[in-house]
């Protein structure tokens, strides 16, 4: 496959995942195109088992936008409202959403489970990520941090120089998502790296929602609709955006107004808020630290029912 990243997951040409989409042997720019249309046919044909109440959550967009606050305030609001909750840390650069649950530490990463970030430890044991399902009890505990309903689990992180690309961490991540089976009650919210990459490594091909968190900047909107494509290319039918730091009413219906515009649902505004602000500066946790909570609220009873 040379230096092709399957999407699929295929570890060859001819792998069980193979589609034979042709992206692999592409040598032409037309040659990807056309791979890449097949793979997104085959995508949107295979997504129907998505349908259905949202459980495995997506929290996507630019850098900056507040993807990890909405993660944890949003845990927070599923955790009241009586729900477990799996939060999976899959950005390989950001380096403290476990900070903003309360915990003083990361748990074992999964990218331990591959023999060249094992740092020379005893060979972890990997049959439970083998499974053709995985339950949330099914996952080790060295792999966990838990308080009550809330379990806290991370892909990985690229710490130092030369430490090679993050394929192989998504590889894991995703393989993971997908084999993911969770019980009536169970969500998992899943904070992905900034922009659009995860999607060309398929990382989200298991969601059934993904909410794009969108600021008031020309950028952030124009990646809205490149994630909105891009999740419509892997199956993905429920692409909701969620505005954040809003400033004002007229800033709020402008961004309305352009998410609309580009066919992408707006599932609810959280305005901006100085206690956030000055919490993750910190790299405090967010529970009773903001107004901004109550938006949340709103929002999570809007995202159950939808």
């Amino acid at each position: 496959m040379g230096l092709i990243h399957c999407p699929m997951g295929a570890a060859y040409y001819d792998d069980e995942p193979c589609i034979d989409c042709g992206l692999c042997s592409a040598k032409t720019k037309e040659d990807m195109v056309e791979a890449s249309k097949r793979i997104r046919d085959y995508l949107r044909a295979h997504a129907e088992k998505r349908r259905g109440p949202s459980k495995k959550i997506a929290v996507c967009g630019k850098g900056g936008t507040g993807k990890s606050t909405i993660v944890a305030l949003m845990t927070n609001a599923l955790r009241q409202a009586g729900y477990l909750v799996l939060v999976m840390d899959t950005d390989e650069s950001n380096p403290g959403l476990y900070r903003l649950f309360g915990f003083d530490q990361q748990p074992r990463p999964l990218m331990a489970l591959l023999e060249r970030f094992s740092l020379g430890e005893t060979k972890p044991e990997t049959e439970w990520l083998k499974q053709d399902e995985i339950l949330v009890q099914d996952i080790p505990s060295e792999y966990l941090l838990e308080c009550d309903s809330l379990k806290f689990l991370m892909a990985g992180k690229i710490a130092d120089p030369f430490q090679g690309c993050a394929c192989s961490i998504a590889d894991i991540a995703r393989g993971f998502i997908e084999k993911l089976v969770l019980k009536d009650r169970e969500i998992v919210l899943i904070d992905m790296e900034a922009g659009i990459e995860s999607f060309g490594r398929g990382v989200e091909r298991g969601v059934d929602t993904v909410l794009v968190v969108v600021e008031p900047s020309f950028e952030s909107l124009a990646l809205a609709e490149k994630i909105s494509y891009m999740s419509d290319g892997i199956g993905v039918n429920k692409v909701m955006a969620i505005p954040n730091k809003v400033t004002s009413e007229k800033v709020e219906k402008r961004i309305i107004e352009e998410l609309e515009n580009k066919k992408i649902k707006v599932i609810g505004t959280i305005y901006f808020d100085s206690q956030i602000n000055e919490a993750s500066l910190e790299g405090k946790t967010l529970l009773g630290s903001s107004s901004a909570e109550e938006d949340i609220k709103r929002i999570t009873r809007l995202l159950l029912v939808e």
